[in-house]
């Protein structure tokens, strides 16, 4: 069975709406459910269980028949043609009747006995409660070995621009209705929900429960090299939308930094096959090899400039890949001559002016470099690659 109950539905008083995500859980959602049935009823609060199936076809809906036939407040949202546990959680979150939100996995890792104490920490002012794994007093099963370890603890250090919250990366959470609905344009890729509705939704107030994580004793792990991929897709989001043009230039200069390599591997090869012995003899005048060195360094530059470009395209601007390539490739070229020009001219000039650069002249050059690499930035935002009035190009990353 499936719902169409509207999208941000207006709220009921006290009620808990529990939102779980599931693909192929049938063998879970009944002693899910059992469990959360143990644990809510004592609160005095009204309470419902909203299973969000991505079209699972694995028995799931005739589970939830057979729960809501024995009373239990439990409803089935079938999701045909559309997949991703972040998004059905915030299709969940958008068709519950709770003014409290809580999520939580179907794997029956995070233990719904600890519903009542992040719903505490919601009554004490908090708008995010997190079932942490990393805060005193929290543990983890056996067997989680040193990969997932490491793992959980590289995404989690990788959130922490954005966050200092232990555990972002948790499935298990909650947080009020009106702070779910203070959300500006949600658009997570993956799994990471929490992360993004922390920063979207602005959460200041974060508090965490510790929990015993288990270990899944049915089905499979949906946590894949295509999950971890997009969580890196998802960082690179979350940036460009708190920090603006200051991660454009950030991810400008760590393009730029691969394209330094580039730009001196090829230089180096080109030098490297001018002093070839038949290069040599093709040289007839020491000017004519200067042409060749001069040549060379322009190659080398070219090359730098196409990857750069390139790179760019891909990761600072992924926003923008729908453009016109070979347009924006013209622009591109076009705005790091300039850029260059800036450099050699700065790196030259401020010598001839301050006895200090004319002492230190890899300290002109540096400034040189800075200058001509803001300069390529602004022009790359505001020219190269622009956005159309029109709009070209959808959020990729």
């Amino acid at each position: 069975m499936s719902s169409s109950f509207p999208s941000r539905s207006p709220g009921r008083g006290d009620a808990v709406s529990i939102i779980v995500p599931t693909y192929r859980e049938a063998e879970n959602l009944r002693p899910l459910v059992d469990r959360i049935r143990q644990v809510m009823p004592a609160l005095g609060r009204s309470w419902e269980v909203i299973i969000v199936d991505d079209d699972s076809r694995d028995g799931s809906d005739q589970v939830i028949a057979e729960l809501a036939a024995e009373g239990l407040p439990v409803r089935l949202i079938t999701r045909v043609g559309v997949r991703g546990l972040s998004s059905a959680v915030i299709d969940g979150f958008g068709r519950a009747i709770g003014d409290t939100l809580v999520c939580m996995d179907a794997d029956l890792s995070h233990p719904p006995e600890a519903i009542p104490a992040l719903l505490d920490c919601l009554a004490g002012g908090a708008d995010f409660a997190i079932g942490s794994r990393y805060v005193p007093g929290a543990s983890t099963d056996e067997g989680w070995g040193l990969f997932r370890w490491v793992n959980s603890k590289v995404a989690t250090l990788l959130a922490w621009p954005f966050t200092k919250a232990r555990d972002p990366m948790a499935g298990f959470f909650a947080l009020p209705r009106a702070v779910f609905h203070r959300a500006a344009a949600l658009n997570p890729i993956g799994y990471k929900i929490a992360l993004e509705l922390i920063v979207k939704c602005g959460c200041k107030d974060i508090r965490e429960v510790p929990i015993h994580f288990a270990n899944r004793k049915f089905g499979q792990s949906k946590l894949s090299l295509k999950e971890q991929v997009n969580y890196l897709k998802h960082i690179k989001r979350l940036a460009d939308y708190k920090y603006g043009w200051f991660s454009r230039l950030f991810q400008f200069c760590l393009v730029g930094g691969t394209g330094a390599v580039v730009d001196l591997s090829a230089y180096a090869l080109l030098l490297d096959l001018g002093a070839h012995p038949l290069a040599r003899a093709m040289s007839a005048t020491e000017a004519t090899h200067k042409l060749m060195i001069y040549a060379a360094r322009a190659l080398a530059i070219l090359v730098a400039m196409t990857w750069n470009f390139f790179f760019n395209r891909r990761v600072t601007y992924s926003h923008m890949r729908g453009g016109r390539v070979w347009a924006q490739y013209w622009r591109f070229v076009s705005a790091c001559s300039v850029g260059a020009g800036i450099n050699w001219f700065i790196s030259c000039f401020l010598p001839s002016k301050a006895a200090f650069f004319k002492a230190h002249l890899l300290a002109a050059a540096i400034v040189g470099i800075l200058a001509g690499l803001l300069f390529n930035f602004t022009l790359s935002h505001l020219w190269v690659f622009r956005r159309r009035q029109r709009g070209v190009g959808g959020e990729g990353a």
